[in-house]
């Protein structure tokens, strides 16, 4: 049922939501790179932050997950 709803999406809407909503703002540097680099140091701690890096990653795990099911298709 989820890798049918994911195969309903086309490429090029994850391609253009990755580029637009995973990178925004795109100066001084996409938002994911800050948050990811506020998680590695240990510094994620606010709950707005966490939020922003979910909603700035939903993107690109909607891409993995797309491409997982068109890599090993589910019977």
């Amino acid at each position: 049922m989820f890798a049918t709803l994911l195969n309903q999406i086309p490429w090029s809407v994850v391609i253009f939501a990755c580029l637009t909503l995973g990178l925004a703002p795109f100066f001084p540097e996409p938002h994911i790179w800050e948050k990811l680099r506020m998680l590695a140091t240990g510094t994620l701690s606010r709950p707005i932050d966490i939020f922003d890096l979910l909603m700035h990653a939903a993107p690109f795990l909607v891409a993995a997950l797309k491409l997982a099911a068109t890599l090993v298709p589910v019977e």
